[in-house]
């Protein structure tokens, strides 16, 4: 579904304030030489407005794609490891960005639970599955796992067991188990 590597690199705030700094003082600086432009005539400051307007143009470009790529990198994120983020990973967000995630997060399961009579969870099976059951391991302690028929199985580090597909790919995503290839 995504093409790009699923990583996430800290927010870059100093660099961000940077931008927007340097954005604030070209354009307190065009303001007042079109004051000066206009009141005194002098055309000869035109080019340089021009100039630092396409600067303030590009930095505002930049900045948008650096944010619109993050905020795809956090949607992929919702898909690639469900509704809960490995702490690595929220670490380098923002507070902005980690309540962007709750947000879609929140409209996604608002989504889900509004298709078919209980609901249809569309992050699943992401690929087609060859098989209904398979055979995973697993990675580490995660406690007791409930399975459709009410069978409880405990979930211990290096077990392996034969569980059905959907109920074990969020596992599988966030690590807690690994699909094991006969």
């Amino acid at each position: 579904m995504f093409s790009f590597n699923l990583t996430i690199v800290c927010f870059q705030e100093d660099g961000l304030r940077q931008v927007l700094q340097e954005m604030e003082a070209l354009y307190e600086q065009n303001q007042t030489d079109v004051n000066k432009a206009k009141t005194e005539g002098r055309a000869e400051l035109i080019p340089s407005i021009k100039l630092r307007h396409c600067c303030l143009l590009r930095n505002q470009r930049c900045l948008t794609a650096y944010l619109y790529d993050r905020l795809l990198r956090i949607r992929a994120l919702r898909w690639e490891y469900g509704s809960v983020l490995p702490t690595n990973v929220r670490f380098h967000m923002c507070a902005e960005e980690l309540q962007w995630f709750s947000q879609y997060k929140k409209s996604l399961a608002s989504f889900m639970r509004s298709l078919g009579g209980d609901g249809l969870d569309i992050t699943q099976d992401m690929k087609p599955p060859k098989s209904l059951y398979i055979e995973v391991r697993c990675l580490k302690d995660h406690g007791e796992f409930e399975i459709d028929d009410g069978t409880v199985i405990l979930l211990k580090k290096n077990s392996q067991h034969f569980l059905p597909r959907w109920k074990c790919e969020q596992l599988i995503r966030q690590g807690v188990l690994e699909h094991v290839m006969s």
